[in-house]
């Protein structure tokens, strides 16, 4: 088995339980991990055998997209979108983190991790 690590993805997005959070945005951070059985990958050298970052980055990209407010379910979503459009992706591993989120105080980051 081979692992894939995509880290550090940004994006401005709409998420949270706020109105104006909703209305404004705010930065997220996602790192997505998973496994597969790279083999035929390895032996073929051929990215038709692997797992496309880019189009993994994609389908995370178009889930940010769609608000919500719950980082749980965002997600969620994301995990149920890699593993319906890469079936031989395994064990993923989606953290999400909303940046500087307004809780009253100095807070770098909240995270969830799926």
């Amino acid at each position: 088995m081979a692992v894939i690590s995509i880290e550090n993805m940004s994006f401005y997005a709409h998420h949270g339980c706020f109105e104006e959070e909703q209305i404004v945005g705010t930065h997220f951070r996602v790192d997505v991990r998973f496994e597969y059985d790279a083999r035929q990958a390895i032996d073929t050298d051929d990215v038709q055998h692997t797992v496309n970052y880019l189009s993994v980055y994609q389908t995370i990209a178009e889930e940010m997209k769609q608000p919500s407010h719950l980082l749980e379910r965002v997600a969620d979503r994301i995990q149920k979108a890699i593993a319906g459009r890469f079936p031989q992706a395994r064990d993923i591993r989606v953290r999400l983190c909303k940046l500087n989120p307004p809780l009253g105080g100095q807070v770098g980051q909240v995270c969830v991790e799926i």
